[in-house]
């Protein structure tokens, strides 16, 4: 390893940070912080950029060490840069995509934490890749691993909270997507999907009633899914769509789809 072929990161902090002990890696991603920190404070910005495509190289590597490495390096670049990330929202996150589909399921449980990271600190801005980041989170709901769906499920929380927190969020766009999968048959992707409508419907700011007749007739196949906590969680949205069609809609207009509910859950 020569400093040049890593610049504006050293050789050794590279070598430490694709090492296979975790203590060794962590203190390369401390020093990796810090010095973001300090290049972005200098407005040396230029260096920020080469850095960050050193991390994403790492990523792209034939080694699984590597790999980790590239990514525990993207999420302290992140932290390093706190709020100033926004600029680097697409530098940060996108190397993270590629590596969900890593045949290594550790890989894929660094990228988990890694984007978790990455994420927390974009915050707003990382919603230009919803698009993306939902259907990794919808493919990953379905993982063989274990450790990988609860890397996943902490994330799409994460994603969850900043998108009813976002006031310019597209619902349209995400009512799209939920259409597109309504009718999977793999009980973990319906999981995915009810949690989703969930959260949108105790959104106070937003509406999905709307949407109710693109998904009414998924959700009540789901109701015949083979396990009961895709069932429970089924039922309980088909409530919250009862609930807010008693609330939003004018009685007439709603009297049809609110009986057909009743009747199917009751």
């Amino acid at each position: 390893m020569a400093d040049a072929q890593y610049a504006p990161l050293t050789a050794a902090v590279v070598r430490t940070l694709t090492d296979k002990l975790y203590e060794k890696r962590k203190a390369a991603a401390l020093d990796i912080e810090k010095q973001v920190r300090e290049l972005f404070q200098a407005s040396q910005l230029s260096q920020i950029e080469k850095l960050l495509a050193v991390l994403k190289d790492l990523t792209l590597s034939q080694n699984a060490h590597a790999r980790t490495g590239g990514l525990i390096g993207l999420a302290a670049a992140a932290i390093g840069l706190g709020k100033n990330t926004s600029e680097y929202t697409s530098q940060l996150i996108e190397p993270v995509l590629t590596c969900f589909n890593d045949p290594d399921s550790r890989v894929r449980y660094y990228a988990c934490e890694s984007s978790y990271n990455i994420i927390k600190m974009c915050r707003g801005s990382s919603l230009s890749h919803f698009n993306e980041l939902f259907e990794t989170l919808w493919r990953l709901s379905a993982d063989s691993d274990l450790n990988v769906r609860s890397g996943s499920e902490l994330l799409d929380r994460l994603l969850k909270d900043i998108v009813v927190a976002s006031s310019t969020f597209d619902v349209a766009h995400l009512m799209v997507l939920v259409r597109e999968r309504i009718y999977a048959q793999n009980s973990s992707n319906r999981k995915f999907i009810v949690s989703w409508l969930s959260t949108m419907l105790t959104a106070s700011q937003t509406s999905i009633v709307p949407y109710l007749p693109e998904v009414l007739d998924g959700l009540f196949q789901m109701l015949g899914d083979g396990q009961s906590g895709v069932r429970d969680a089924t039922e309980v949205v088909l409530g919250q769509f009862l609930e807010r069609l008693q609330q939003d809609q004018p009685e007439d207009e709603a009297s049809c789809a609110i009986g057909i509910i009743q009747y199917r859950i009751k």
